[in-house]
């Protein structure tokens, strides 16, 4: 997918911070929507230490200054979404070591060093979910192994006709352990398909991945992916923020509990939300939204997150 030019009018001012990824706005004087690409297409922007690390700093950082972003897109720039883990990476530690390396420190040990690393791989994916606006995935070409994982965790999935898509992990050798094998049956069911594709790491097409939910829809054809998901970028936008930061935090939090937890978790937040002049404000436009010359409902923009 063709991204906005990193130098161009649209660059987000968080832009230059990052190497492997890109962030601009959809659009120029409207900063509402924010385009967030992996930009290691030579790659197929498969995933190294940095780009997993930049991931999760972009992502605790979006939607949290004041900037106007009321929702993001993701996307991958080149010919694919993301080709998974970079496995040459030897960050990860997937290369096997020397011999005298292996004898040097007993299993107890390397478990001890090596799983903060793996923590840390699951915040930074963690960050794209706990994002405080919503997050959608236009996803083209292949989305392998670390890509599901990453998209798994948008709250917005749609997917170009040609997509191809696979929790790869298994065959190489590894469990998937950075959130696939806990989003994905929370995403389309727990039943035997799900486990089919974990366990065999098979390919599935755009086709499935609507017919079983991972998808909510799919663009008519390739090149329209961008604006499919960019309409529901600018619907989520038109909406109070107050009223999206809301319907989000309960969708994630009622996901993970029961549904009495639930109704008491946005008990508590309408308790105080409703009381914002964003409600008074909708209902005046739905009011007036059968006029044709009437105009469309401006709310404030959310604050920036007060930090230590």
């Amino acid at each position: 997918m063709t991204g906005v030019d990193r130098a161009g009018p649209l660059a987000h001012p968080m832009d230059n911070r990052f190497k492997t990824l890109s962030l601009s706005w959809l659009r120029e004087n409207d900063p509402h929507v924010l385009v967030v690409g992996l930009n290691r297409p030579r790659k197929r922007n498969a995933i190294n230490a940095k780009m997993w690390r930049e991931i999760g700093e972009a992502f605790r950082l979006i939607g949290s200054t004041g900037d106007g972003c009321r929702c993001v897109l993701v996307v991958g720039h080149g010919k694919g979404f993301c080709a998974g883990i970079d496995v040459s990476d030897p960050s990860f530690g997937l290369m096997s070591s020397t011999e005298e390396e292996e004898e040097e420190v007993d299993v107890a040990r390397k478990y001890l060093k090596f799983r903060p690393q793996i923590l840390e791989m699951q915040s930074c994916l963690t960050a794209v979910e706990q994002c405080s606006v919503p997050v959608v995935a236009a996803i083209h070409g292949s989305c392998i192994g670390a890509g599901v994982d990453l998209t798994c965790c948008a709250d917005i999935r749609v997917c170009a006709p040609s997509t191809c898509f696979a929790v790869r992990e298994v065959k190489l050798g590894l469990a998937a352990d950075v959130g696939t094998l806990q989003r994905l049956p929370k995403i389309i069911g727990h039943g035997s398909r799900v486990r089919e594709l974990c366990l065999t790491g098979q390919d599935f097409d755009a086709a499935e991945a609507l017919r079983i939910g991972f998808v909510s829809r799919l663009s008519n054809t390739d090149a329209d992916l961008f604006a499919t998901a960019t309409t529901i970028c600018q619907k989520i936008a038109n909406n109070s923020p107050v009223a999206v930061a809301g319907t989000k935090l309960s969708l994630n939090y009622s996901r993970d509990h029961t549904v009495q937890d639930g109704l008491d978790h946005i008990a508590t937040y309408n308790a105080a939300a409703l009381m914002t002049d964003d409600l008074i404000k909708a209902f005046q436009n739905a009011a007036s939204s059968q006029k044709q010359d009437h105009d469309a409902v401006i709310f404030d923009n959310l604050q920036r997150h007060s930090r230590l």
